[in-house]
């Protein structure tokens, strides 16, 4: 097989290796192997695996070199397998493969679950009832998921308690270091501002890390989340930092990067984001954060979306990007890391 397979041009051969290996762990396949990319994605590259009437979900680690601690397939794998029957909706894990020799990075097997995945946080084509709803369990699956115990769970060792954002902003500052192609002014003095300025940490959590409405597959005709998808920056960490990496969706307008700022929340049917950070923490129990420390954890987000964007620049220029439109989406690092400064010197100047 060639050092860069890609699983659309694979020959017969080699589709017929996978559904070998696949069969001990699926069962006997009705038949030969069908197999089509799912999605553009800027992460891990899934495809739709196919035998017969029975579909499941194949996602692997990305051909070529890629950033240290980034596209961890293993503890993907390792946490939807945990959170099943937890009441966190994930898809059911059925095999890790870490053997890098069958189709040429490590790759993990889950259920295929049918449903929408909606790209804008708006949700077009949703009723404004729907859409209210739809936000509500939305934040309902967010409150269950910092609510668990990761110890019951079997994953008190997923990540190390205390200093969560110091490390984070260590982590991404690395991060963006090594997938630099430029000057951008604002994530230097992000760098500079961030540390200084965290606010005091609560309990830790098992958090999602990347909590995109578009990470949610959500019922074919109900308002609802049928599973929580891409888990690969989940670990035990800041609650309120993973809440506020999804509060993005209204903080950013759609020219930034998938947000809705600037449009009518009422007509739409979507609680505003003070209502909807209030209904998380009535949930869990907890006093809402002070606007000053919300505010710092949504200059954290931006920091920390700009050196994810930056990451997908640098992917698409060494040409190891899932998704064709990689250079468009990693353009945008340098406007969110502007409108991160830009909130980080207001805050400042309260």
């Amino acid at each position: 097989m060639s050092a860069d397979p890609t699983l659309e041009s694979w020959c017969g051969d080699c589709v017929e290796a996978l559904a070998r290996a696949l069969e001990p762990v699926l069962g006997p396949l009705q038949g030969p192997l069908q197999v089509a990319r799912c999605g553009g994605g800027q992460s891990n590259p899934s495809y739709r695996i196919a035998s017969g009437a029975r579909q499941w979900l194949l996602r692997k680690k990305p051909q070529g070199s890629v950033l240290p601690s980034a596209h961890a397939v293993e503890r993907e794998f390792r946490v939807i397998r945990a959170l099943a029957g937890s009441g966190v909706p994930v898809p059911r894990a059925l095999w890790l493969c870490e053997d890098a020799g069958l189709i040429g990075t490590p790759f993990y097997v889950m259920e295929f679950v049918e449903g929408r995945i909606f790209l804008d946080p708006a949700l077009p084509g949703l009723a404004p009832g729907d859409r209210a709803a739809l936000y509500d369990d939305i934040n309902r699956v967010i409150a269950r998921l910092h609510g668990l115990d990761a110890q019951v769970l079997g994953l008190g060792d997923f990540g190390r308690p205390g200093h969560y954002l110091e490390r984070q902003v260590a982590r991404w500052t690395r991060q963006y270091r090594a997938s630099e192609t430029g000057v951008i002014d604002a994530m230097d003095r992000l760098i500079e501002w961030l540390p200084a300025r965290l606010p005091p940490e609560p309990a830790p959590a098992l958090v999602h890390g990347d909590l995109r409405v578009d990470n949610m597959i959500v019922h074919p005709t109900e308002p609802r989340v049928l599973a929580l998808i891409d888990w690969e920056l989940a670990t035990i960490g800041d609650p309120l930092a993973d809440l506020a990496y999804h509060v993005l969706g209204w903080e950013l307008g759609a020219d930034d990067f998938r947000g809705m700022a600037g449009q009518s929340l009422r007509e739409l049917g979507i609680p505003d984001a003070p209502d909807y950070v209030a209904r998380y923490a009535q949930r869990r129990g907890l006093p809402e954060p002070s606007a000053r420390d919300w505010g710092v954890y949504i200059v954290y987000s931006l920091f920390r979306l700009a050196a994810i964007l930056q990451g997908i620049a640098r992917r698409a220029l060494d040409g190891s990007a899932n998704d064709p439109q990689a250079a468009l989406t990693g353009a945008r690092a340098a406007r969110i890391a502007d409108i991160g400064w830009a909130r980080a010197r207001a805050l400042d100047a309260r």
